[in-house]
């Protein structure tokens, strides 16, 4: 609002100038060309100090529209390059938080089997709360690693697009930056996705591990519970 009642004011002023300055020229009886000339000199000057100017007063060059076509192609790739950025990072992060939620649930269930038969009732039941917990925590990881996953292949879609747009305008360079840059997210992505694969990996891992010692437990357990008399030979 103060940058818009200084732009009034600055307009005011300059009307006055220019009534003042033809009223003047007029009465003098001289030619008004060369105080237009000047007069336009200092329109510009207030325009640009009141923050009024947005394009410039005098054309500096004639361009063409396959130039303005090329321009508006980098301005296209430049945009599509900051989405592209965002949503790589966004995943990446997701990713890495997904496998270290993993591998904190791998060392609650090692820890558990190792204690395996040593805990009370009630030391297993809170053990078991927390690696509930803990695959809850994972599952909504994942989620969040299939939405930002889908927004990011959007991105890499678009940037492909932006790409060849750039070349079919004549925007060699921004095409050529914009495939590198598409190239260094899906490397980055693919390395995040290596490091989460070999989480789950362990993960399964340990749920075989889990499911043989739990077997052996309950035979063990089974074999306490039967009489000695039942063991013996007749």
């Amino acid at each position: 609002m103060a940058a818009l009642r200084r732009g009034t004011a600055y307009l005011s002023f300059v009307r006055s100038s220019v009534r003042a300055i033809f009223s003047s020229s007029k009465a003098a009886g001289s030619k008004p060309g060369k105080w237009t000339s000047v007069l336009y000199t200092g329109v510009a000057s207030l325009a640009v100090g009141g923050g009024l100017c947005a394009v410039p007063f005098k054309q500096v060059e004639n361009l063409s529209h396959d130039s303005l076509i090329r321009r508006a192609a980098s301005l296209v790739t430049d945009s599509s390059t900051t989405f592209l950025s965002q949503t790589t990072l966004a995943l990446v992060d997701a990713i890495t938080e997904y496998s270290k939620a993993v591998h904190t649930l791998i060392a609650l269930q090692r820890r558990y089997l190792a204690s395996l038969g040593k805990l009370t009732s009630a030391e297993e039941d809170s053990i078991w709360q927390v690696i509930i917990g803990q695959r809850a925590e994972i599952n909504d990881r994942q989620d969040d690693c299939k939405r930002l996953e889908s927004t990011w292949i959007g991105a890499v879609k678009l940037c492909e697009t932006a790409a060849e747009a750039a070349y079919t305008s004549g925007a060699e360079h921004a095409s050529v930056t914009m495939r590198m840059n598409i190239q260094v997210a899906l490397t980055q992505v693919e390395e995040a996705q290596k490091i989460s694969l070999d989480a789950d990996k362990k993960l399964a891992e340990t749920k075989v591990l889990e499911v043989e010692r739990m077997t052996q437990q309950a035979a063990s357990n089974e074999e306490e519970e039967i009489p000695e008399a039942y063991l013996r030979e007749d």
